[in-house]
């Protein structure tokens, strides 16, 4: 099959989707989205729900580990699981 100019797969749409959503696509990129997004359900049914899965995440309150409590952790995994091991 010969790959069109303008027109994109499903998939390569949601790969630009998913670049749109972190402003890593190029205008050209999001035109050929937008064009996609006129007639393709799919792709724009995956466009929502990715801008809906990004607002969740941004205003959500989820706190993180710090550096220090991290390696804290991982070091005390690395302790259980070398005694786990000699066992």
């Amino acid at each position: 099959m010969k790959k069109s100019f303008l027109f994109i797969s499903c998939d390569e749409a949601k790969h630009i989707c998913d670049k749109v959503q972190y402003d890593e696509a190029s205008a050209w990129e999001q035109f050929k989205l937008r064009l996609r997004l006129v007639y393709c359900h799919i792709t724009k049914k995956y466009s929502k729900n990715n801008t809906k899965l990004s607002q969740t995440i941004e205003e959500s309150k989820v706190q993180c580990l710090k550096t220090e409590e991290l390696s804290k952790l991982q070091s005390e995994f690395d302790k259980e699981l070398a005694k786990q091991q000699q066992d």
